[in-house]
C-alpha cells in the first residue's frame, strides 16, 4: 500500500509541476513540496516500516509540508491576515509539530530503557493527537470561512486533508489507549493515502475545468512513462521474489538471465521514435478532449444572448455575461467606440467596484485591438511579455486593476464595434489556443448582434426625426404667422398709440417678442439641408457671467461662477448661451432644493472650457453612453427628450465637443470645450496634416 502511495504522489509531483511550467506562475511551490514529502515518507515506512527513527522523522516532514500547504491556502484569499485567530492555532500547531525530532533525541538517547521508551511513546502520540485535532480544526475553518464561490475550488482539497488528519487521530487515540501502535490500522495508512490522492485527482479534475479535464499529451505522455515504469518494476519484483522461492543456483542464472533480457528489451524498444511516435499518436486519438464541450457551450450563449422580457438584463449586460460564462469569470466590462474615437465603458456585469475612466481606451490604442483582432492575456502584459504590441496598447487602469483577466475585441467586418474586458476566475488558470479560438469565434458573433443592434436603434430614431420633422414642420408655419402678426401689430402701434408712455413700453415688449421668436425659426431651420450659423469671437466668462445673473434673485443666489478667466472662443453667441442654459436648468432640476450650481470658464490648452458642477443625484455610465444624448428619451415628467442631443449638436457644429463625468450620488460635471480664437490657425493646421494622408490612401 504505501509503495502504491509513494508512485501515486510522485504522480502527483510530476503533474502539478509540469502545469507550474507550463503555466509560467510561481504558485504551486506548497502543493509540489507537501506531495513530495509525503512520497518520501511512503517509501521510507514501506522500507522500514511506522516505528523507526527515520519514519518518524519524515512523518515530522510530512505533516509540516500539509500545514504550510493548509496556510498557503488561507493566504490565497487573505484570510490569514484577516482572520486574527488562524496564526495563533498555526503557529501552536507547527510548534507542538516541531516537538517531535526533541522526542526522537530522547529516544534515541534513552530508548534501551523500557520505562523510559513507554513515557516517550506516550508524549509523542499526544503530541501527534494535538497536532490532527488543530489541523482539523484549521481545515474546518478554511471551508466553512470561505466565500460560496471559493468552496467548489477547496472542496475537494479540503476533503483530502480532513482524511490525511481524521486518520490521523483515530490512529494516535487508539494507540495512546492501547500503549502500542496499533500494526493492522498502521498498515492501512498507506490506502488512506491512496484515498487523499485519489481525492487531489478529483479537486485537479473539477477545479481544472468546469466540464472536463484535459491535460496536455506532454504529462499524459510523462504519466504514461511513469505507468510503465511502474508496471515494470513490480514485474520486476514480482518475477524474482518467484525466481527466488525456487531456490538454488538455478533460481540466481533465471533471475541474472530475466534481468538480462528485459535490460535489451528496454534498451531497445524505449528509445525508438517510432515506439514513441506511436503512443503519442494513441494518447492524442483515445485519451484527450477538447476542454470545452462546444454543444454546451453554444446553448448557454444562445440562452443567454436570447433572453426575452421585462426582467432580462440589458443586451450589453448580456454579451459580457455570454463571454465570462465561458472562461467562468465572475464579472465583465463592455467597452465601446465613442463619437471621439476612444472606447467608454457601456456595460459592467457583477463589477461595481471597477474604477473604469471616462476615456477607458484612448483612441490611438483602438487601432491595435481593430487590426490584430488579438486577445490580450493582461497577466502576461504584466509579467512583460509583448507578443504583438500589446504593451502600449493597454492602457495603465487596467493593468493597475488585479481582478482584469483578459481582453477580448469585438469584430465586425474588420470594424471593432467593443472590448469585452474580463475579471479573473476563482480558479485561475492560463489561457491556451482553445480559448482563444473558441472567444475569437464568440467575439465575432456579439460583434454581429451589437451591429444588429445599432442598426435597428439608427432606424427607429430616423424614424422618430421623421415624425419630428413632419410636426415641426407646422409648428414653423405657425411661428412664422405669429411672428408676422407680432411685427404688424408693432408698426401700427408706431402709428395709432397716443401714450408715449405706453407706447415705448408695448414697443419694447413687441420687439422682444418678434425677436424671440425670429429667433427660435432661425433655430428650427438649423436642421434644414441649408441652415448654418454665424461663428464668432465670443468671451466664453462674459456668457457664463451672464447667465448666473438670469438665475441669481437678490440675496439669493444659486448659481455661482468659481472661476471667469479671460477665454475668448470661436462659437455662435446665442447657440452658446442656449447650450450653457440648458446645462444650468438640468443642473438646478438634478440638485435638491436649495443646492448651488457652479459654474467655470477657463481655457485648456488649444480650447476654452466652459464646465457646468452639481452636487445633485448623478448619473450611471450606461445611461450616459446609452440614454443621455439619445433624442426623445427623457427622464422628466412630460419632457421632450430633445435637449441634451441638441446641446451636443449645436456643440459640434461650432467644432467643438461635450463631455459628462458623473457618478450616482455624488453629481455631475458637464464640460463644453470650443476653440480658443487665438489657437484656430494652429487648430487648422493640424486638421489639414491629419486629413492630408487619409486623401493619399483614398
Amino acid at each position: 500500500m504505501f509503495l502504491a502511495s509513494t508512485f501515486a504522489f510522485m504522480l502527483l509531483v510530476g503533474w502539478r509541476w509540469d502545469r507550474r511550467r507550463r503555466d509560467g506562475s510561481t504558485a504551486g511551490r506548497a502543493e509540489i513540496t507537501a506531495f513530495a514529502l509525503t512520497a518520501a515518507w511512503s517509501l521510507i515506512v514501506a522500507a522500514t516500516g511506522h516505528a523507526t527513527l527515520i519514519g518518524q522523522f519524515f512523518e515530522t516532514f510530512r505533516s509540516l509540508g500539509w500545514l504550510g500547504l493548509t496556510f498557503i491556502l488561507f493566504s490565497r484569499d487573505g484570510r490569514h491576515i484577516t482572520v486574527a485567530p488562524i496564526r495563533p492555532v498555526m503557529a501552536a500547531v507547527v510548534f507542538v509539530e516541531l516537538l517531535q525530532p526533541l522526542l526522537l533525541m530522547l529516544q534515541f538517547r534513552y530508548g534501551s530503557y523500557p520505562a523510559a521508551q513507554a513515557m516517550i511513546f506516550q508524549i509523542s502520540v499526544m503530541f501527534r493527537l494535538l497536532v490532527a485535532t488543530g489541523a482539523l480544526v484549521l481545515v474546518h475553518n478554511l471551508y466553512a470561512g470561505a466565500m460560496p464561490q471559493q468552496r467548489n475550488a477547496l472542496r475537494w482539497t479540503c476533503c483530502a486533508l480532513a482524511l490525511i488528519w481524521g486518520y490521523d487521530l483515530n490512529l494516535y487515540t487508539i494507540a495512546y489507549l492501547a500503549r502500542a501502535l496499533p500494526v493492522e490500522l498502521a498498515a492501512l495508512r498507506g490506502l488512506a493515502q491512496l484515498g487523499v490522492a485519489g481525492l487531489l485527482v478529483i479537486g485537479a479534475v473539477r477545479g481544472r475545468s468546469a466540464l472536463r479535464f484535459s491535460p496536455s499529451r506532454a504529462v499524459a505522455f510523462q504519466s504514461l512513462s511513469l505507468l510503465v515504469i511502474g508496471g515494470y518494476m513490480i514485474l520486476m519484483v514480482g518475477a524474482a521474489q518467484s525466481l527466488a522461492w525456487l531456490g538454488g543456483n538455478s533460481s540466481q542464472l533465471a533471475q541474472l538471465g530475466f534481468i538480462f533480457v528485459s535490460g535489451v528489451l528496454i534498451v531497445a524498444i524505449l528509445p525508438s521514435g517510432r515506439v514513441r511516435g506511436w503512443l503519442k499518436v494513441m494518447l492524442a486519438k483515445h485519451f484527450f478532449q477538447h476542454r470545452y464541450d462546444y454543444r454546451a457551450e453554444w446553448l448557454r450563449f444562445t440562452r443567454t444572448i436570447g433572453r426575452a422580457g421585462g426582467h432580462a438584463p440589458p443586451l450589453h449586460e448580456r454579451i459580457v455575461q455570454a463571454v465570462a460564462d465561458i472562461t467562468d469569470s465572475p464579472a465583465g466590462l463592455l467597452l465601446v467606440p465613442a463619437e471621439s474615437g476612444e472606447l467608454v465603458l457601456a456595460s459592467r456585469w457583477q463589477w461595481p467596484t471597477a474604477d473604469v475612466p471616462a476615456a477607458a481606451v484612448p483612441a490611438n490604442s483602438v487601432s491595435f485591438f481593430e487590426k490584430r483582432g488579438f486577445i490580450v492575456d493582461l497577466d502576461e502584459v504584466r509579467a512583460g511579455i509583448d507578443h504583438q504590441g500589446e504593451q502600449a496598447s493597454v492602457p495603465a487602469w487596467l493593468t493597475d486593476e488585479h481582478s482584469a483577466w483578459a481582453l477580448v475585441p469585438l469584430l465586425h467586418f474588420d470594424r471593432l464595434v467593443g472590448l469585452v474586458v474580463l475579471s479573473r476566475p476563482l480558479v485561475a488558470r492560463k489561457l491556451d489556443w482553445e480559448d482563444f479560438d473558441l472567444l475569437r469565434v464568440v467575439g465575432m458573433q456579439l460583434a454581429s448582434y451589437l451591429a444588429e443592434h445599432a442598426g435597428q436603434s439608427a432606424l427607429l430614431e430616423a424614424s422618430r426625426f421623421d415624425e419630428f420633422n413632419r410636426r415641426i414642420a407646422f409648428v414653423m408655419h405657425d411661428i412664422k404667422n405669429l411672428a408676422s402678426q407680432l411685427s404688424l401689430l408693432s408698426r401700427n402701434a408706431e402709428k395709432h398709440a397716443e401714450n408715449p408712455a405706453f407706447r415705448a413700453d408695448m414697443l419694447i415688449t413687441l420687439r422682444n417678442s418678434a425677436e424671440k421668436l425670429n429667433a427660435l425659426i432661425a433655430r428650427l431651420s438649423r436642421y434644414g439641408a441649408n441652415g448654418s450659423e454665424r461663428i464668432d469671437d465670443v468671451d466664453a466668462s462674459e456668457v457664463v457671467r451672464a447667465i448666473a445673473a438670469r438665475y441669481n434673485l437678490p440675496g439669493m443666489p444659486q448659481v455661482h461662477v468659481t472661476q471667469d478667466s479671460p477665454c475668448r472662443v470661436l462659437a455662435n453667441r446665442e447657440a452658446l448661451e442656449q447650450v450653457v442654459l440648458h446645462l444650468v436648468q438640468n443642473a438646478i432640476d438634478a440638485s435638491p432644493e436649495g443646492m448651488a450650481v457652479f459654474l467655470q470658464a477657463n481655457p485648456d490648452g488649444l480650447y476654452g472650457c466652459i464646465e457646468v458642477i452639481d452636487t445633485g443625484c448623478g448619473m450611471s455610465a450606461e445611461f450616459i453612453r446609452n440614454r443621455l444624448f439619445k433624442p426623445f428619451v427623457s427622464t422628466k415628467q412630460g419632457g421632450f427628450g430633445i435637449g441634451a442631443y441638441e446641446a451636443r449638436e449645436l456643440v459640434k457644429a461650432m467644432r467643438g465637443r461635450i463631455e459628462v463625468e458623473s457618478r450616482e450620488g455624488l453629481g455631475t460635471r458637464f464640460t463644453v470645450r470650443l476653440p480658443l480664437t487665438a489657437a484656430q490657425p494652429l487648430i487648422d493646421s493640424i486638421d489639414g496634416a491629419v486629413r492630408a494622408p487619409d486623401k493619399r490612401v483614398a
